[in-house]
Formats: structure tokens, sequence, C-alpha cells
């Protein structure tokens, strides 16, 4: 019932209670649901993700082989966000020497072009082996590093923010990041998903960090043509993006998306306004730093607002928007969903 539930909001046909997703790593959530530890347990997911009645599995994959084993990328670390902080690395470094080093990057020359009918025979394998493994919920195909999520990898923060004080060769840099993310549209695009999902992290909190004609001139029109040919091979698109996108929600509909993945950063009820009635919308005002450091009172607020908005949209998929890390106390995170799925009801 649950993939019905999620195929039929994707497909915006109304199903009759709200679709669910949910981006989890806490560990001690999926034990107290499941009784089954994550980190041991191949079964425990699946059971979590039935329980939890997730009708959408957020998934993108970038290939069989990672870009540091192709070519030059920056390490910045990466702060404690999963249990027992086993995600954290202090390690700092970046292989670039001087931002005229980043203007003249090629991303395709850099990491290579996999060669498309592997690449389509890898795709399909995933997909359908994984589809198979989680038969209750809509498991799609995508990318993760396109354009500016790409860039961001390769250089990092400080060379990207002073590369793109060049506007005119950083188009032609960005430029050929979406040609390599353009090589596996198409290749995803001879698969048999149904869903893909294009992921760049283009902004901040406080919105574009760029001039906003930069992205509209340099990074939308990729959009469009990887979109393009998504649909051409009958696909449903769902652009995601963390942080505050409300500015660039028109040019990512223009540019194709079927639907929009967001944090509560980005204005709900703006996009609700909008698109709520011809888009997907996933995402809610319930932040994830209310069931962290909050009230079961606050967080059912949050619920309530976005069931107002949210229930008149056909194709709404409702989630946290910005994750639920590993330490929301247990009963603030079990009260959510219990409180959510009472009153989830159309």
């Amino acid at each position: 019932m649950s993939y019905n539930i999620g195929m039929q909001a994707l497909q915006l046909q109304c199903p009759e209670r709200l679709a669910h997703t949910e981006y989890n790593d806490h560990t001690a959530l999926v034990r107290a649901v499941t009784g089954m530890d994550p980190r041991t347990d191949s079964r425990a997911m699946r059971a979590f993700n039935d329980a939890w009645q997730l009708d959408f599995l957020w998934v993108t994959h970038d290939g069989p082989v990672e870009w540091e084993q192709r070519g030059r990328v920056t390490d910045m670390g990466h702060a404690e966000f999963m249990e027992g902080g086993i995600d954290r690395r202090d390690t700092v470094s970046c292989p670039f020497k001087d931002v005229e080093d980043v203007l003249r990057f090629d991303a395709v020359e850099e990491y290579g072009l996999p060669d498309m009918n592997d690449l389509v025979r890898f795709y399909e394998r995933e997909y359908l082996s994984n589809q198979a493994l989680y038969p209750n919920q809509v498991y799609t195909g995508g990318y993760y590093k396109t354009v500016v999520s790409g860039a961001i990898q390769a250089f990092g923060w400080d060379m990207f923010l002073s590369a793109a004080a060049d506007r005119e060769r950083f188009a032609k840099v960005l430029a050929s990041f979406a040609e390599l993310t353009l090589h596996h549209a198409k290749a995803w695009a001879k698969t048999s998903i149904q869903v893909y999902i294009q992921h760049d992290d283009m902004v901040w909190s406080q919105g574009a960090f760029m001039h906003p004609s930069f992205y509209r001139s340099a990074i939308f029109p990729h959009y469009k043509r990887m979109w393009d040919i998504l649909h051409d091979a009958g696909k449903i698109v769902l652009f995601c993006s963390d942080a505050d996108f409300t500015d660039f929600v028109d040019d990512i509909a223009a540019a194709g998306a079927d639907g929009f993945i967001f944090e509560p950063m980005t204005d709900l009820d703006v996009v609700v306004a909008k698109y709520g009635q011809s888009k997907v919308i996933m995402g809610s005002k319930v932040d994830c730093r209310t069931l962290t450091f909050d009230t079961p009172h606050a967080i059912q607020h949050e619920i309530d607002e976005t069931l107002k908005v949210a229930k008149d949209c056909p194709g709404f998929v409702f989630a946290i928007g910005n994750h639920i890390p590993s330490n929301i106390p247990l009963s603030n995170a079990l009260f959510y969903f219990d409180y959510l799925s009472r009153h989830w009801w159309r």
C-alpha cells in the first residue's frame, strides 16, 4: 500500500492520506522501533521504513567509481552527525594551489565519462535490486554532485567562492560539471526508474551566495537540458537542495522540475501557493531543531501548521525537511510519528 500511496502522490493523484518519507540517521530510533540494530542487521531499515509507513526513499547514485579515485577532490572534513560521532573527520586538504588552477579545471577531463552502456547496466542493477529489497517504497534514481555541489566537492568552499568572482571563466568550469552530470542523467534515463532526483545544494541558509543572475545564466539552463532528456524518457524529475531557494522556485519550475524537495528554510507557504496543485512538494514546517531542543507541544504545532496547507496538495510528501539526526531525543521522535500518523488522513 505504501508504494501505491507514494506513486499516487508523485503522479499528483491525491492519495487518501499524505504520503510520507524521512531522511533518517538515528540508529537508536531504528532500534527502538524495530528491535534491530541497523549497523549489524540488514533487515533493520526495511523494518523501520515499513513501521513508519514510508512511501518514498530518497536515493541518488553518482556511479560505480568515486571521484577521488578518478581525479582531484578537496577534503573539507566532516562534522559529527551520526551516533557516536563515527562520521566525524578532522582531515582537511585541497589539491588546488590557487584560483587560476580552479579556473582552468575541466570536470570531464579530470574525472572522465564512464562507458554509457556499462553505466546504464550498473544503474539498472542498482535500481532493480534495491526496489526489490524495499518493495513498499518508491525507490529513486538520481545524481548528487550536480553543478554547484560538484564544484564544492572538487574545490572546497574557499576556492569555489574565490573562483566564482570571475563569472565568465567560472561559468565554463561549472559547465564542465554539468556535462558530467548530463552523461549520468542520460544513463539514468535509459533505466526503468520512474522517479529521478536532481540534487544540487546551490544556496545557503540566507539564500543565494552568488548573484541571482549568475544562477539564471550559468546553472539553471543546464538543469533544463538534463530534465528534458529525463522527461522524454517518461521520468518524474524532483529537484532537491538544502537551505533557502525560495527566490529560485519559479526558475526551478521553469527548468522543468516536477517537484521540489527542501528544508524548512525554503518557504512552504510560498511553494504551496504557487505550485500546490501542479508539483510534488516534499518537506514540511517541521524542523529537526524543534525535535532536538523543544517540546512535544512545539512539534505538534509545526505538524499542524503543515497540515493546514498540505492536505489540499495532491502531491504532498510529508518529511522532516532537514533529516532525523542521532541527537533527537527518542521521546520526541516517537511523538512526532505518532501524532503525524494519527492526523495525516485527508
